[in-house]
């Protein structure tokens, strides 16, 4: 009942006079606090205005506190703030129960449900300015956001700081990396809140193209779990000309507030009414499960308006890519020179005899390709300008249309189109952002001329404009910028190094992967923990897809007789798994294909596996330590498999009851042999074929470091005989 129809009742049965004076008492409380619950009624939030006119909300789950009393508000620059002197002139509920259907994902149907709260707070001090508070209660969390509606005293303002506080109700354990402007490529470290500022400095590792925040603070996705078994994750959906948002942490009383990036000034966000914040999102369960199979952030994201989204396609792909990790093998650059402009005489540089980039090596790659499946193969180096790329700082590093003298766009280009191959184009921006978006017609216009219908973006090194940082507002204004364009010429984006994701590939559904972590790369440049990927998904890919770059079958680096000791930490098994564990759908089988051609047999994993699906079952995890995941391929009866563990051996304990009753499959189980090791024996596994039901339960054994990875398809009966069933 709002304001109106609660005045109505009361003059009708009462009168005016007495009327006007309950009206007054009631409001006076039922406006100062509001409550809501989750459609299954596990969630409660309550809304209130603490003394001074400060909102404030609180959120528990199953009675449990998740959230207690925090501060929303924001201060401005050079105009008063949003933080307090605020009165309820209104509050409006309301309710959704919804589906529709991702263009891409790990479901095919999603269901958007959840109650909402609107409440209209003003400021009589300053003129009756007023904001909104939207929140939104699903049955796995809470998103809210401020909202700025166009009023004659609002009109332009600048964002000093946003303070919505999350003031946790324990010391949580938590995965965190540290906050930081510029990069989300920290590995991860479990601690208690409270220990976190012993933690930060060592956690601090030396990345390239840095800015840690002063204060104290970490990333989001933060994930979190209490003592009392609650599983807990902050991030936020929708970030859309605003900055990115990490979180300030108050380590001695479990604080957390947030903190935007700033810009070249130090301001944090140019608004104009109408606007609004992203969403602030809390994931809450008492299943770790359920945090992994959440879909909040994408529900919290606006539907595209693509009117044609039938080009926007699944991607296997292989690339020249890894080769230029093994210590040197091969260079994206051409030539020996280190001072070079685009305007110079490429043909007349050194040739430094390791260019990776050649049409030969081209042909190659794409005969691989057509050979094994794959749908595309990747190039970077192609183009000039990599021999002083990085470390300079340089606008003009790049143009997007001019290729090495070794590479022959077009006959590349017929080659691959002759074997039914595409190819992804390249653009590493070197962080120059202002040449890319001068470029970027022409780099599109380039693409479709020549048959590239996919590119990867990169962001290596300080943004241009100098002073703004990656996850600023006016470098998130270019990421979308750069996806809406590429749509206009029907280009799939692939983005590296950029802000994290936030759920804006429904909104940009051609945006269809990122990397913006820790990714494969650095298994070649001091290696990844075993447990980094069984905290991944709890954290990094709340916010969508990862381009992580799996499938490396050479684990030993040494191999390539360079004089590396480097070594990836994971089993080969544990390479398959990530096909299913790790979502995108963009998946690149990134090692070298000679490699593939020593072990055919696990190798047939990466051809089989899907890429996108129809259904996604969780089947255990617990962030850190372990994460079983089942999929459905889309629109075929196939499923698949991924199991991957820690640092210790475990049982994975895998159930089928996903599958259709009364019929009997086969399944290819690809398995960590009893001796393999994550840095002993990495490439041993078997691969065994057997029969499975819905009613089949498998214990399976998984290596330190190491998973197990099942395909599952129908069978004849002659198929069928002689296989063990289990």
């Amino acid at each position: 009942m709002n304001f109106q129809s609660q005045k109505s009742f009361f003059q009708i049965r009462l009168g005016k006079k007495i009327a006007l004076l309950l009206f007054v008492c009631a409001n006076s409380l039922w406006l100062q606090a509001q409550e809501i619950t989750s459609p299954n009624k596990n969630l409660s939030l309550k809304f209130e205005l603490k003394e001074g006119g400060i909102p404030s909300y609180q959120l528990s789950y199953k009675q449990k506190a998740v959230i207690k009393p925090s501060s929303l508000g924001l201060e401005l620059k050079d105009l008063p703030s949003f933080m307090d002197g605020f009165t309820i002139t209104n509050t409006a509920q309301s309710s959704v129960d919804e589906n529709w259907n991702p263009v891409l994902g790990e479901e095919k149907t999603i269901r958007n449900n959840y109650n909402e709260l609107v409440v209209t707070l003003a400021q009589a001090k300053n003129n009756n300015r007023y904001i909104r508070i939207r929140f939104r209660l699903f049955n796995d969390g809470l998103g809210f956001r401020y909202e700025f509606p166009k009023q004659n005293d609002l009109n332009y303002f600048v964002i000093k700081e946003e303070r919505s506080e999350f003031n946790l109700a324990g010391n949580h354990k938590i995965f965190w990396i540290p906050g930081d402007y510029d990069t989300n490529e920290y590995a991860y470290t479990t601690s208690k809140i409270s220990e976190i500022p012993s933690l930060i400095k060592k956690a601090t590792i030396e990345i390239n193209s840095q800015w840690p925040i002063k204060e104290l603070s970490v990333q989001t996705p933060s994930m979190m779990k209490s003592d009392d078994g609650l599983y807990i994750n902050i991030h936020e959906a929708g970030l859309i000309n605003y900055p990115a948002m990490y979180l300030e942490v108050d380590a001695v009383n479990n604080k957390m507030k947030s903190h935007l990036a700033p810009d070249a000034v130090g301001a944090k966000g140019y608004m104009q009414t109408d606007a609004q914040s992203p969403w602030r999102t809390i994931v809450v369960s008492d299943k770790a499960t359920e945090i992994l199979a959440s879909k909040l952030i994408l529900n919290l994201n606006e539907p595209t308006s693509y009117k044609d989204v039938s080009w926007i396609k699944p991607v296997k792909y292989i690339g020249i890519w890894w080769e230029y990790f093994v210590a040197g093998k091969s260079t994206w650059a051409f030539g020996k020179e280190n001072n070079v402009k685009l305007t110079d005489d490429f043909t007349k540089l050194t040739p430094n005899g390791k260019h990776g980039a050649t049409t030969e090596r081209a042909k190659e790659y794409i005969d691989f390709a057509s050979k094994n499946g794959f749908d595309a193969i990747l190039i970077e180096g192609w183009n000039i300008g990599w021999e002083d790329w990085i470390g300079n700082w340089k606008e003009e590093v790049f143009d997007y249309v001019t290729a090495y003298p070794d590479f022959d766009v077009k006959a590349v280009h017929a080659y691959a189109a002759s074997k039914g191959v595409k190819i992804i184009m390249h653009h590493e921006t070197s962080g120059s952002a202002t040449n890319y978006e001068r470029r970027l017609d022409r780099a599109f216009q380039f693409m479709n001329d020549n048959g590239y219908d996919a590119v990867k973006t990169g962001y290596v090194g300080k943004i241009i404009p100098r002073g703004e940082h990656h996850d600023g507002q006016w470098m998130v204004n270019h990421y979308i910028n750069v996806a809406k364009r590429a749509a206009d010429y029907k280009i799939m984006i692939d983005s590296h190094e950029a802000v994290r994701p936030t759920g804006l590939h429904r909104t940009f559904p051609n945006w269809v992967a990122q990397e913006s972590a820790r990714g494969t790369e650095f298994e070649s440049m001091g290696g990844l923990a075993p447990d980094h990927t069984t905290i991944l998904p709890f954290t990094r890919l709340m916010g969508g897809p990862m381009d992580y770059t799996p499938g490396i079958f050479q684990t030993d680096l040494s191999y390539y007789g360079t004089g590396s000791s480097q070594r990836v930490n994971t089993t080969l098994v544990k390479q398959l798994a990530y096909y299913v564990t790790m979502y995108s759908p963009l998946q690149m089988a990134a090692d070298i294909p000679g490699n593939y051609e020593r072990f055919p047999d696990a190798f047939q994993f990466i051809k089989d596996v899907a890429a996108d699906w129809d259904n996604s079952y969780i089947l255990e995890a617990e962030p850190g330590d372990y994460i079983t995941i089942a999929r459905k391929a889309k629109g075929k009866n196939e499923w698949f498999i991924g199991g991957i563990t820690d640092e210790n051996a475990r049982t994975a304990n895998i159930t089928f009851d996903y599958l259709p009753a009364g019929k009997n499959f086969i399944a290819t189980i690809y398995a960590d042999a009893k001796e393999a090791n994550w840095n002993v024996n990495p490439q041993k596994y078997t691969v065994t074929k057997v029969v499975v039901n819905s009613k089949t339960i498998l214990k399976q054994y998984l290596a330190p470091g190491g998973g197990v990875a099942i395909s599952i398809k129908e069978g004849n009966a002659s198929e069928l005989k002689g296989l063990k069933k289990i």
